[in-house]
């Protein structure tokens, strides 16, 4: 049975829809024009969405009639980890065959095997189809997304290797979307520089630049952020370059964006979801994927603008009251996928917090590496936990360190032990960028929130940048956002190696207001002048000590091992045995069973 409205609809096309549920697809392919043709046919004449589910099996499972921008999608019950085993295909009649970021929330929360969007024009052809896949990453999905398909490459997708590839536990094992070979135009105003930041973010999200275009101007176009006229020439470079994406380094309003994408003819995207693109792909723990998600709803609500290219044809259909428009539909949507995020959120927080809290009765001093992204800051990270590790920290893996940018979005904390014997604890922060959005800031804060209760800041800096001084004014800026911009802070100017003595005393003299250390992570060069840097500027909070504990009191050790560091443990005749590093708190109340070295073996 056809579901939807279905009123005005000739028998003859009625017919044919009912006819599809008696169609069998060969159960490798992923698709057929004996049912796409007929079917944007229908759509065009009747100016309404048709939305036609299959199994894999190749049976058409239902189909939903809409209106010209909205057709209902099934009832899908997702069974835990599993992709639910249907593919949707829905028609475009306003021949745009893009799939928008609700029509993505609904593959991954059906966990459909794929989301295709069919453009349609006004003559019933078949404008492109653009598909989306589950990918499996840990127990969670993320979206793959196809560039638009003619539907000859529409049909001849190996959609079982695909689903293989994609659902497979280990992850993706090599299959390469098309949107991952895009070649892009990169749009700027004045600076060409920042174009060069503007295409390693491009470079990290699989994306090749296949131009540069420049637009000289004091202050952006309401409507088209470049003008008219500019418009239109980008649009004729954008053709010579066979460019299919174009992405601006400014962030543009949804009205903008939607102009843009109807005079140049493609998507278009700008810093910002590029950004928002690269957090996603790159944050491995719970908490860092609700963090990006957070801010991707955001940005997503302050662009919703009502019926454009960017809004979805394909919505839930069973929440939408009498009356309500797909507008306040969407908003509704996010403002409820926000608000349960943000309470899973709080809870992560508070093991967060309690974390923190053990820190602070230990008394141990903690530094934040902090920097610009790509500066070297877990390559430092990693040399201090492996050079100078502490004789109680957990032996932990080491973060990922790789020469390209926003390498790791996961905030770590280790131990390390100064020359000097003094116990520090270690956190690595997200690296900062210009122009970092502040949604994505907002959505970070808890994780950010490291660099607020931390003692002291090592600022690293990547000596081998050519705009080192505008990239530590753009850490100094989100510094200043989260309140820290008053911390006592090292700068460590990273990668000596690649610089000239006059970049060095040019560096020196820009920042004399800071401690400056010349290191080198790669190479383990000055780390100890750091150290001692360091060491300086910090507030002893903590001592060593030696206490034996009576084995009548051993609900002590358990205090110990929750409020001190442990560095030894021995089981002795009239107690246990303990050297702690412990803070004043813990000292205080400890005094009693304090003992001196020299008393260590002697029997009470």
């Amino acid at each position: 049975m056809i579901q939807g409205n279905i009123e005005g609809i000739r028998e003859a096309a009625l017919s044919f829809l009912n006819a599809l549920f008696e169609i069998k697809l060969d159960k490798d392919r992923f698709v057929s024009r004996d049912i796409l043709l007929p079917l944007a046919e229908i759509s065009a004449k009747i100016n309404r969405e048709i939305s036609v589910s299959m199994d894999r099996r190749g049976h058409v499972t239902e189909i939903s009639v809409g209106d010209d921008r909205t057709a209902s999608l099934p009832v899908i019950a997702a069974d835990g980890d599993k992709l639910s085993g249907i593919r949707i295909f829905h028609t475009h009649p306003n021949g745009d065959s893009r799939l928008s970021d609700v029509d993505v929330s609904a593959l991954l929360k059906l966990k459909l095997d794929a989301m295709a969007a069919v453009g349609v024009n006004d003559e019933g052809k078949i404008t492109g189809i653009s598909v989306g896949f589950c990918e499996r990453r840990g127990e969670n999905f993320s979206c793959r997304l196809t560039r638009s398909l003619s539907l000859s490459q529409a049909e001849n997708l190996d959609f079982l290797r695909i689903l293989e590839e994609l659902d497979a536990p280990s992850g993706k094992k090599g299959f390469t979307t098309e949107r991952e070979q895009e070649a892009a135009v990169l749009v700027g105003i004045e600076n060409e520089g920042m174009l060069d930041e503007l295409e390693e973010l491009a470079k990290a999200c699989g994306i090749r630049t296949a131009g540069r275009f420049l637009q000289k101007r004091s202050k952006p176009d309401n409507v088209t952020f470049l003008g008219s006229g500019k418009a239109r020439e980008l649009s004729l470079y954008k053709q010579v370059q066979k460019a299919d994406l174009v992405i601006f380094d400014d962030e543009l309003s949804g009205i903008q964006a939607r102009n843009l994408e109807a005079i140049l003819g493609c998507r278009v995207i700008d810093r910002t979801v590029l950004i928002l693109e690269i957090f996603a792909r790159r944050a491995v723990t719970r908490e860092g994927k609700i963090q990006v998600r957070l801010a991707e709803l955001k940005y997503s609500g302050a662009k919703l603008i009502g019926a454009g290219v960017s809004m979805s044809r394909a919505g839930f259909g069973i929440r939408g009251g009498a009356g309500e428009t797909k507008l306040e539909t969407d908003r509704r949507r996010i403002r409820d996928e926000i608000n349960a995020l943000r309470k899973e959120l709080q809870e992560i927080q508070k093991t967060r917090a309690l974390r923190r809290e053990k820190r602070d009765r230990s008394g141990v001093s903690r530094i934040a590496l902090v920097g610009y992204t790509n500066a070297g800051k877990s390559t430092l990270r990693n040399l201090l936990t492996r050079e100078y590790p502490a004789d109680c920290s957990a032996k932990g893996s080491e973060a990922f360190a790789e020469d390209m940018l926003f390498a790791t979005l996961d905030t770590t904390t280790r131990s390390i032990a100064l020359p000097s014997r003094r116990i520090l604890s270690v956190t690595d922060t997200v690296g900062f960028i210009r122009k970092l959005p502040h949604d994505l800031v907002e959505a970070f804060k808890s994780t950010l929130d490291e660099v607020s209760y931390a003692d002291l800041l090592v600022h690293v800096v990547d000596g081998e940048s050519g705009e080192i001084p505008e990239e530590v004014k753009a850490v100094e800026a989100v510094l200043a956002e989260l309140s820290a911009d008053t911390k006592p802070t090292v700068l460590a100017l990273n990668k000596i190696d690649k610089m000239t003595p006059e970049k060095i005393s040019a560096v020196k003299e820009a920042f004399g207001r800071y401690n400056i250390v010349e290191i080198s992570a790669k190479q383990n060069k000055g780390v100890d002048s750091l150290l001692k840097a360091i060491e300086a500027l910090l507030p002893q909070k903590t001592k060593r000590e030696n206490y034996r504990i009576p084995y009548g009191e051993t609900a002590l050790v358990a205090y110990l091992h929750r409020n001190a560091i442990v560095e030894n443990e021995e089981f002795e005749e009239a107690g246990v045995f303990l050297s702690c590093v412990v803070g004043p708190e813990v000292s205080g109340k400890m005094e009693r069973f304090r003992v001196e070295n020299a008393k260590k073996n002697e029997k009470n």
